[in-house]
């Protein structure tokens, strides 16, 4: 069966479900049992959403027969994810409300380095290393961490779809949602998997957790109330792709703002429908692409060239044998395609204004981007209708 049936399932949710009613039992665990035994494709995020608790919740429903619990908070996340670099070929499922990436192969460690001596310098190195987790940058398991946002963390053994055990760490903010999967993807790891397992539990095995409701998404600034040729001229004298986050901050600007208020024509709005486009060509012509997706505490990157691209209702796929990336493009609002600091990217927003996935062409260190994306990028604004 193919890699992709296994972790993520595409099935329509039957709309006969809205009118199930479950068990008088106010056990979590058995209300699951009962949905799973009449939709046993659904996925657990909309089996938690089904349920009306958070995706941690209902995995924790689960601990003393399929779950073991870890230890909380930010840094015991770090250290769990130092230690899983070592546990060989994995799978790295990040995801949002519209995106998932999967991406399998082996995570790249940080090379030891001396103390410098230097107290100011060896922090800013400790930093930069527990920002990766020790490792992360670059290579097959490419991840961007924003730590602060991890809160619960589980280890989880259940029966895969193929029958075999299937083996993950899983990862949640403080509010439930599902930050991080790491499924083991070879033999020779499952005893430091077991070990880590052991290693990190957490002493007391509760399924208890303290959600904190979600905090409402801060109303957009009025566009009258920007200086806009400040802002403008702030764009302009960006000299890193990077430095935009910054602009974004000093200006109190949302994303989709910043690139409705953007001087012109560095930014040029086209349909959320060519994401197809965009992966269709990038597999026909071979333009090696580079896919961001993040959630807020965590973002993935793939780097490379993909082959085989598919429909499946409202979701656009790839579905190539070490990368799978699902976008749900039915609920996409806009997609735009930016300059910024010379480089070009191509976003997507959803219709919550939330970026969903954001491309950028591959290029080597201190070279051009490849005329290849740039022209590919350019015969995307063809498709505003």
């Amino acid at each position: 069966m193919h890699h992709f049936k296994h972790t993520f399932c595409l099935t329509l949710i039957c709309a006969s479900l809205a009118g199930t009613s479950f068990a008088a039992s106010p056990d979590l665990s058995e209300r699951w049992a009962s949905l799973r035994a009449e939709q046993p494709k659904m996925q657990i995020r909309d089996a938690a959403s089904k349920l009306g608790v958070s995706e941690a919740e209902l995995l924790a429903s689960q601990i003393g027969k399929t779950v073991t619990r870890l230890q909380d908070g930010p840094d015991a996340a770090s250290k769990i994810m130092q230690a899983a670099l070592d546990l060989g070929t994995v799978m790295a499922l990040t995801r949002n409300e519209n995106g998932v990436l999967e991406r399998t192969g082996v995570a790249t460690k940080m090379k030891p380095e001396a103390l410098s001596g230097d107290p100011e310098k060896d922090l800013e190195r400790a930093q930069r290393i527990r920002s990766v987790a020790g490792g992360y940058l670059g290579g097959q398991i490419d991840l961007r961490f924003t730590l602060e946002k991890w809160q619960y963390a589980f280890a989880v053994v259940q029966p895969g779809r193929d029958g075999t055990l299937a083996r993950s760490l899983q990862f949640f903010d403080v509010s439930g949602n599902a930050i991080h999967k790491v499924y083991l993807k070879n033999e020779a790891g499952v005893v430091l998997f077991e070990q880590l397992q052991k290693n990190f539990a957490a002493s007391q095995q509760s399924g208890a957790l303290k959600i904190v409701a979600q905090t409402p998404k801060k109303p957009e600034k009025n566009d009258s109330q920007i200086d806009l040729k400040e802002f403008q001229l702030a764009w302009k004298e960006m000299s890193d792709v990077h430095q935009f986050e910054r602009l974004l901050q000093d200006f109190e600007l949302s994303r989709e703002q910043a690139l409705r208020l953007a001087p012109q024509g560095v930014a040029q709005r086209i349909n959320g429908s060519a994401v197809r486009q965009l992966l269709d060509q990038a597999a026909q012509q071979q333009v090696g692409i580079m896919a961001f997706l993040g959630n807020g505490a965590l973002t993935q990157i793939f780097s490379g060239k993909i082959t085989k691209v598919a429909a499946s209702g409202d979701w656009y796929n790839v579905l190539d044998p070490e990368f799978n990336l699902h976008l749900r493009d039915a609920n996409f609002n806009n997609g735009w395609v930016v300059q910024r600091a010379g480089v070009t990217s191509v976003e997507f927003y959803d219709k919550q204004g939330e970026l969903v996935v954001t491309f950028f062409g591959v290029r080597e260190r201190a070279k051009p981007q490849p005329q290849s994306w740039i022209e590919l990028t350019k015969g995307l604004t063809k498709t505003v209708s």
